[in-house]
């Protein structure tokens, strides 16, 4: 049995009203050589004469952008930012750019979802990797090089109003994994504490009622909150198995009734023998190759039925892998386990 593990509230936990916001902005990047949007690209086109308009250049046609490229500008705002403090950023090509490497992101306005403007972004994009290629058509690329990023490359220039306590005096606390006894001992450890008065609403919410001792410093109350430890029993007994890569993950509390299991499978194997077929002397026929394919099969049977029995992970692993089954197999076998009704766990499949 495993022991529990302590761990801080504000790893398991958040408060209602500190969350991030998202920001968006349509934006140029310019100084691409050449691997920029195509003149078919309408927006591009439009959103760079409108930039040229604004600086005072007259209405221009037959316009090429190939070292330019319209992008989309996204960052997540933490909550307390204030103004002037910095933000990473993410660009993205919108149009049939090649590549934005070596570009420099023109400033550019990130709005929220209110339309209002909190932020603005500019700066030269990191890609963390690159794209090449040559006349011939021999290319080489790693990682994508139609979006990159710009380290603190975005200005707060408008904070976003933050509310811990509510009207009437409560402040909530939200686990990240929701769980009742998990809410019940925070809500205990608060009242013990802290002398407050916290009662779990749900499994995921733990309301705290704000005294007059933390009435005007609310930070001091979330930081003493946030400090307090726990012993989170949301570990829920769980199988995970993605069959497309194979890879199964096994909960700690995963335990198995009594069960006998057998593995085996068949293997099909195709073989192509090329031979030469030779004219007989003085005879007119050519020489020929002919192939000819053979095709066996060999039945691998389990040569005993295993019982598989215990109530640690531990104990299910080893019986299963005494099978020499491989990962792909035992996903099957894991489900052949479920549906015998002996696994006591959620098995979920990816």
């Amino acid at each position: 049995m495993v022991a529990p593990v302590s761990v801080r509230v504000k790893d398991v936990a958040t408060f209602r009203g500190a969350r991030a916001n998202q920001l968006t902005g349509f934006g140029l990047v310019t100084g691409l050589q050449g691997t920029g949007d195509s003149n078919s690209t309408i927006f591009t086109n439009r959103a760079l004469i409108n930039m040229l308009e604004r600086f005072g250049m007259p209405q221009l046609s037959n316009i090429k952008v190939k070292n330019v490229a319209a992008v989309t500008v996204t960052a997540n705002i933490p909550p307390f930012m204030k103004p002037g403090q910095q933000i990473d950023v993410t660009i993205s090509s919108l149009g049939d750019a090649k590549s934005i490497e070596s570009g420099f992101l023109l400033q550019t306005p990130l709005r929220g979802a209110d339309g209002r403007i909190y932020a603005v972004a500019q700066g030269p994009i990191s890609l963390g990797g690159f794209g090449v290629s040559t006349g011939t058509g021999a290319s080489a690329q790693k990682n994508a090089v139609t979006v990159g990023r710009i380290p603190n490359g975005g200005i707060v220039e408008k904070e976003i109003p933050v509310t811990l306590v509510d009207e009437n005096g409560y402040l909530y606390a939200y686990l990240v994994n929701p769980d009742f006894t998990t809410a019940t001992e925070l809500s205990d450890k608060i009242n013990k504490n802290l002398l407050g008065n916290a009662k779990a609403i749900d499994a995921s919410t733990v309301r705290v009622f704000v005294t007059s001792t933390y009435r005007n410093n609310i930070a001091e109350l979330v930081a003493r909150i946030e400090n307090l430890t726990l012993s989170p029993q949301n570990n829920a007994a769980k199988v995970v198995l993605d069959e497309r890569t194979g890879t199964i993950i096994i909960g700690q509390n995963v335990s198995i009734g009594p069960v006998s299991v057998a593995h085996g499978g068949l293997i099909v194997k195709i073989d192509a023998i090329t031979t030469v077929s030779q004219p007989n002397p003085l005879s007119q026929g050519t020489t020929e190759t002919i192939t000819n394919q053979t095709i066996t099969f060999e039945e691998k049977k389990g040569d005993t039925l295993v019982l598989v029995k215990g109530s640690t992970v531990g104990n299910l692993v080893k019986s299963l892998n005494s099978l020499g089954i491989p990962p792909r197999d035992l996903i099957t076998v894991l489900q052949m386990i479920k549906a015998a009704g002996a696994l006591n766990a959620h098995l979920e499949i990816q």
